[in-house]
């Protein structure tokens, strides 16, 4: 509950993976009172250690909260923590406010807003971008639809992990629709900064000059810039898994879909990145999609410990 000497809400943070874990440690940096809720031991104890609380399950995480920042990976693992056995909804107290950030379809939104009001829980639909460095800086973007009332509780915690928060609307649904569209650009420009680097490799350009030349030319993208050191570093680690752009890019899909609205662009893109998956490259960072390209080509790829 909140803090007595702060006046702040307590928070609660379901999925303590790279982008959870830094939220949580930046909101404990900020002097709020927080706990985290992952299924990995190692990573409770990671944020005891940053001066957070581990909690087992997400119900026990619910019993302390004011609010619950959920960043799971899909609709699924949300309604697993949050409606599940061991949810969070079964324990949350009436007032308090669930800020739903895993990237699912608008309408999937809507059913969990509509649920968690039920039980006199107020729910900000609220996806966000910036990644795991974002996460750790405070520096998220926030697209937020919801009730006034929830952004009144919630507007601290809001404002200690964002550098911008757009208020949407009202409605549950706005938030997530707009996700789908940046995701959908963040996958084509993904998908076609690995197409565009390995067409210079195979055609023999030395990859660092083709990226110095990019990036300070037109042809260049926020991802364009972000994603290629690390095909110069070979290093494929993943900060966001090709598996995500299956998932997102598939719900970009599905929205097209259900509005007959044609998106050729995306369906390359999402082709492109289930080629990857199916290589076995679904764990990888998301630019692995260009080794794709190396396999059919043959053309070499920077070695692990090149500097970009």
């Amino acid at each position: 509950m909140s803090d007595p000497q702060t006046n702040r809400p307590t928070v609660g943070v379901i999925g303590l993976g790279s982008m959870g874990m830094g939220v949580a440690k930046t909101l404990a940096k900020a002097g709020f009172t927080v706990w985290g809720s992952d299924v990995r031991a190692s990573a409770l104890e990671e944020l005891r250690a940053a001066g957070g609380h581990g909690a087992m399950t997400p119900a026990e995480l619910g019993e302390h909260a004011d609010v619950v920042i959920v960043l799971v990976v899909n609709a699924a693992q949300t309604e697993t923590v949050l409606f599940g056995e061991a949810g969070a909804a079964g324990t949350l107290a009436e007032g308090a406010v669930v800020i739903a950030s895993a990237t699912v379809p608008a309408d999937t939104a809507i059913g969990f807003g509509k649920r968690l009001e039920a039980q006199g829980i107020h729910m900000i639909d609220g996806p966000v971008s910036g990644g795991a460095l974002g996460a750790n800086a405070g520096q998220l973007s926030i697209m937020a639809s919801g009730p006034d009332v929830a952004f009144q509780t919630a507007q601290p915690v809001l404002d200690a992990i964002s550098k911008i928060v757009y208020r949407l609307g009202d409605e549950h649904g706005i938030g997530s629709t707009v996700k789908t569209i940046n995701q959908l650009l963040a996958g084509v420009h993904i998908a076609a900064a690995a197409e565009a680097m390995a067409l210079g490799m195979r055609a023999g350009v030395d990859p660092k000059v083709l990226f110095e030349v990019i990036s300070n030319s037109a042809g260049a993208s926020w991802m364009f810039n972000d994603r290629v050191p690390h095909v110069l570093e070979g290093d494929f680690s993943p900060r966001s898994a090709v598996d995500i752009f299956v998932k997102d890019l598939g719900i970009v899909l599905d929205t097209g879909l259900r509005l007959t609205f044609p998106l050729p662009l995306s369906a390359s893109a999402h082709q492109q990145f289930l080629a990857a998956g199916a290589a076995g490259l679904g764990r990888e960072d998301d630019i692995a999609v260009i080794k794709v390209f190396q396999m059919l080509s043959g053309f070499e790829l920077p070695k692990p410990g090149n500097d970009a």
